[in-house]
C-alpha cells in the first residue's frame, strides 16, 4: 500500500490536523474524539481548525479521503506494474492483505464511519458509499479483464471477504485471519465456489 498521508500540496496545519485526528479517530472512535483534542495534540488553533476544517464531520470526511487515497494506491500500483490482470489482482489482494495486517489491526475505518454516522444521508455516509461502489467496481474491473465468469459476483463475495478480514483481523488478530482471507480470495479468483 502507499504511504499513508495527506493530500498532495496541503498544509502543513492541515496535515498534521488530518494525520492527528486520524490516528486518534482510527483507535478510539470518531465521537469519542473531541476538536479540542484533535486541535491541542495537533498544536494548532481552534481558528486553523476551522479555517481548514468548518466542522468535525469535514474532518471525517477528508480523513475518510485519506482512507480511499490509500486503498485507490493498491489499485495505481497493480496497473503501474504492467502486468496481466490476473496478476494485476493477485497484486491488489496481497496489497489490501498487507494494509489490513500494518494499518487497519482496528477494523475498517469505513464501516467504523459508518456505525458512528447512522445518517444514510450524511456526508460521512455518502463517502463511505461512494469508496465502496468505487472498491467493488474496480474489483469487477478486474475480474472481468481476467476472464472471470462472474466478474461482479466474485468483486462482491472480494468486499465481504475484506470487510470479513478486517473485522476478524481485529477480533482475533491478523495471523489468525490471513491463510483463510488469502485461501477464500484465490478460490473467489478463480471462478470456484469458496464454499466447496
Amino acid at each position: 500500500m502507499v504511504k499513508r498521508t495527506a493530500p498532495d500540496g496541503a498544509s502543513l496545519a492541515r496535515e498534521r490536523l488530518l494525520t492527528t485526528a486520524s490516528e486518534l479517530f482510527y483507535r478510539e472512535g470518531i465521537h469519542a474524539v473531541g476538536v479540542d483534542r484533535i486541535v491541542s495534540e495537533a498544536g494548532v488553533t481552534r481558528a486553523t481548525f476551522y479555517r481548514h476544517f468548518p466542522s468535525k464531520e469535514d474532518l471525517v470526511e477528508a480523513y475518510l479521503g485519506v482512507e480511499d487515497a490509500n486503498i485507490r494506491g493498491a489499485f495505481t500500483g497493480a496497473e503501474g506494474s504492467g502486468a496481466p490482470p490476473s496478476q494485476m489482482l493477485e497484486l491488489v489482494l496481497h496489497g489490501l492483505a498487507e494494509d489490513v495486517a500494518r494499518h487497519h489491526t482496528r477494523g475498517c475505518p469505513f464501516i467504523n464511519a459508518a456505525a458512528e454516522y447512522p445518517e444514510a444521508s450524511s456526508g460521512v455516509r455518502v463517502a463511505v458509499e461512494t469508496h465502496r461502489d468505487w472498491f467493488r467496481g474496480q474489483l469487477a474491473g478486474l475480474l472481468e479483464a481476467a476472464g472471470h465468469p462472474s466478474p461482479m459476483l466474485a468483486a462482491r463475495q472480494l468486499v465481504l471477504l475484506r470487510d470479513a478480514a478486517m473485522v476478524g483481523g481485529y477480533l482475533d488478530g491478523w495471523d489468525n485471519v490471513r491463510d483463510g482471507f488469502d485461501a477464500t480470495a484465490r478460490a473467489v479468483v478463480a471462478g470456484a465456489d469458496p464454499l466447496r
